[in-house]
């Protein structure tokens, strides 16, 4: 397998977010995020760690685009961070947010590296989670506000846009699990979440159809092929009402087919109340791409002293299942289902990956990382997308997550996905063996 066995349409990049790389989180004008608050909460983040630093992208991202220019990709995925543009959310622009994006845009372009563009990843304006976050009805006004903002002052520069990073991610784990920021917890937050979440991921789209010509406009999922523990009855739809959570639930509005109802009378009593001919409509937008974004298969066993989902999951260690180091499952295979999973929609026209990749226990030896079990989850994962690909699926694109080690959420800076690792004292760079494959990969 070579790189250009995938053609010499499809392109290759790097994904990254703006909380977990920029730094300066309250410097040169930017207002706080719900991430920024979290992070200070005692035993929220491993070890307590916080994003204030990061990797000091704000003050490095000239060699952090030669960087990833360096190991051969062609594109550069970064979010924008909406409370450095808007310090509260909406109002006032912060001058100082939007002469950065310029220039991380300009020197993309310098270096002949096409900027993708996500609108939302994951960082809410803090002043904006005081008046009730995602679960408000206000939230869908002060977004639409955010992206025309990015869409008239960038779009003559940038054609490739994301509206939103994992929206089943940020709702389940913010607004119901309350193990990712804002930290809000059950059912009531959770459908509120989603339900002015889907609508955004709409009217964003229409927002930057209407501002950007000849925009490429797509949306990104995390998805994982669930897989029942056994095929009892319970086991199975157990299964079903998860796919339907973690696969469905936001790209079937999208789709124009509504919130999916089938197997679970819970998402069918929300189905109903949201899903009048207006709210359908409102919903739906015709994306030019949807984004896929992959680490592991989930397995399913009904449980029924779960609450309402009545399932939990079999970890891959307890199946003695190959696994990274954050316990993910390692299956190749279940990354080119899950693709053909999404692919079977009619109305998706293309798919890019715009994240996959995979955290081990690096270690710097002298100045080298040695990290072939990396190497080998890509060259699995990159076979099996190649599979899904000559069997006609079109997809466009590839993203490994991520460029380099950062500020993995509640994990802080204990899982290292880079394909550099990162000294987070001295901020020094490090390629390690992965990177330099990629290179080799790249270059073939």
């Amino acid at each position: 397998m070579k790189a250009s066995d995938f053609g010499d349409d499809f392109f290759w990049g790097v994904a990254t977010a703006a909380a977990q790389i920029e730094g300066a989180s309250a410097s040169y004008g930017k207002g706080p995020s719900i991430w920024d608050t979290f992070s200070k909460r005692p035993g929220k983040i491993k070890k307590g760690h916080h994003p204030e630093m990061a990797c000091d992208f704000y003050h490095r991202y000239k060699q952090d685009i030669a960087l990833l220019k360096s190991l051969g990709f062609s594109v550069f995925r970064f979010s924008i961070s909406w409370s450095r543009i808007l310090p509260s959310g909406q109002g006032a622009v912060n001058q100082e947010g939007i002469r950065f994006y310029h220039q991380v845009i300009d020197e993309c372009l310098l270096q002949g590296i096409t900027p993708y563009i996500t609108l939302y990843h994951w960082d809410l304006p803090e002043a904006l989670e005081q008046e009730g976050g995602w679960t408000a009805f206000s939230i869908n006004t002060a977004f639409n506000h955010f992206v025309k903002v990015c869409a008239k002052t960038y779009g003559d520069k940038v054609k490739n846009w994301i509206v939103l990073n994992e929206p089943f991610g940020f709702t389940s784990l913010g607004y119901m699990l309350g193990i990712h920021a804002p930290g809000k917890t059950g059912l009531t937050n959770f459908f509120s979440a989603v339900h002015h979440t889907a609508i955004a991921q709409a009217e964003g789209g229409r927002i930057l159809r209407a501002e950007v010509a000849g925009a490429n406009i797509g949306t990104t999922y995390s998805c994982s092929q669930v897989v029942p523990y056994t095929q009892s009855d319970a086991d199975v739809l157990a299964a079903k009402r998860v796919d339907c959570l973690m696969n469905r639930l936001f790209i079937e509005p999208a789709l124009g087919m509504g919130y999916p109802q089938a197997d679970w009378d819970v998402m069918e009593k929300f189905s109903i109340n949201h899903s009048t001919w207006r709210h359908t409509e409102r919903l739906t937008f015709d994306f030019d791409f949807i984004g896929l974004q992959n680490y592991f298969p989930i397995t399913i066993k009904y449980n029924a002293f779960i609450p309402v989902l009545q399932a939990w999951e079999v970890k891959a260690k307890s199946r003695k299942k190959p696994h990274t180091g954050m316990g993910w499952e390692i299956n190749a295979d279940s990354f080119y289902n899950v693709i053909r999973q999404f692919a079977a929609y009619p109305k998706v026209k293309n798919l890019i990956i715009t994240e996959n990749g995979a955290a081990f226990h690096d270690k710097l030896t002298g100045t080298r990382v040695h990290d072939q079990e990396r190497i080998s989850y890509f060259k699995l994962y990159l076979e099996a997308l190649l599979r899904a690909k000559k069997e006609g699926i079109n997809i466009k694109g590839y993203m490994a997550w991520t460029l380099m080690d950062n500020f993995e959420w509640a994990e802080g800076y204990n899982a290292r996905f880079g394909l550099a690792y990162t000294d987070f004292k001295t901020q020094e760079r490090i390629v390690k063996d992965s990177g330099l494959w990629f290179r080799e990969f790249l270059s073939q």
